[in-house]
């Protein structure tokens, strides 16, 4: 939900008079597809939640026999159909980010296995096709410019970072379900280390654009940032499974909330005016060239 609203600020239309597009947007990033990847891990990842979690709603039979399963089936089928009223670019990125998250845990491909494939995985998705696919809509379906993709692309390698948070609390049944996540590979200091490098770099990375676009006080703004993560951060280290909850619930809403910063440095950042009139199709064109392929779909 948030990748998908910082898209659509930073691509520099007018969230007032979209207003419905980008509510229509938010909706189908977060309550329809990300409740959708939940409900298909959930499903997959019974066997560990048994040891893991066992209070978990299927380990603990609250949704019993195969409902779960049934659950993400449907919210599939919602989700793309929710997505096809958004036009062609929102429902093919959404066909792309349900295939990651069926791929990342059923079997056969099941990217969770490794800590690193589904970290970035669920990253790409969540982050990166999330932004590019919010500036994309407020495009009219036009390819969003290169500092916006470079922006989604380095959130998405946080992200990865933050993927790897969660990885903490279910070393033991990974271990033991052979899921061979982060800490599972590098231990828990490994792991907790390379989380904190992977959220941080790319941090850095952004403020470093910011002000080679001309654009200091969001540059600085994401640094404060950054030093506001950091002293939760030594303390992760000093104590990564217990202190993994801590950083998400306080460090990462740091991370995020730079995300926006950022995505709406680019979109009061006096070059864009003429980067989005060099690539963006007016949006009222677009959306009649959409509703003319949805009618001769129909007919």
């Amino acid at each position: 939900m948030w990748a998908f609203a910082c898209g659509a600020v930073s691509s520099g239309q007018s969230l007032a008079d979209h207003w419905a597009l980008v509510l229509s947007g938010v909706v189908l990033a977060g309550p329809m597809v990300c409740a959708c990847s939940q409900a298909v891990n959930d499903w997959f990842d019974r066997h560990v939640d048994a040891i893991n979690e066992p209070q978990r709603p299927i380990p603990s039979g609250r949704i019993p026999g195969r409902w779960g399963l049934y659950i993400a089936i449907v919210w599939t089928l919602l989700s793309m159909l929710w997505a096809w009223q958004l036009g062609t670019w929102a429902f093919r990125a959404t066909l792309l980010a349900l295939a990651l998250a069926w791929a990342y845990s059923a079997p056969p491909f099941r990217f969770k296995q490794d800590g690193w494939i589904g970290n970035a995985a669920c990253a790409l998705s969540y982050e990166g096709l999330a932004w590019i696919t919010g500036a994309a809509v407020m495009l009219g379906g036009a390819m969003p410019d290169a500092h916006i993709l470079t922006l989604a692309l380095l959130y998405s390698l946080a992200a990865h970072g933050i993927m790897t948070l969660n990885d903490f609390k279910a070393i033991e049944g990974d271990r033991q379900m052979g899921v061979w996540s982060l800490p599972v590979q590098l231990g828990v200091k490994g792991a907790a280390g390379t989380a904190c490098w992977v959220m941080l770099l790319p941090q850095f990375v952004v403020v470093a654009l910011l002000l080679s676009w001309g654009l200091l006080p969001y540059a600085v703004a994401v640094l404060l940032l950054i030093y506001a993560q950091t002293p939760l951060m030594m303390r992760f280290m000093r104590d990564p499974v217990g202190r993994a909850l801590h950083l998400s619930a306080f460090g990462v809403p740091l991370l995020v909330a730079g995300m926006m910063v950022s995505a709406f440095a680019w979109r009061n950042a006096p070059q864009h005016i003429l980067v989005s009139q060099t690539y963006a199709i007016p949006f009222s064109i677009a959306q009649s060239s959409q509703e003319h392929a949805h009618a001769k779909l129909d007919l």
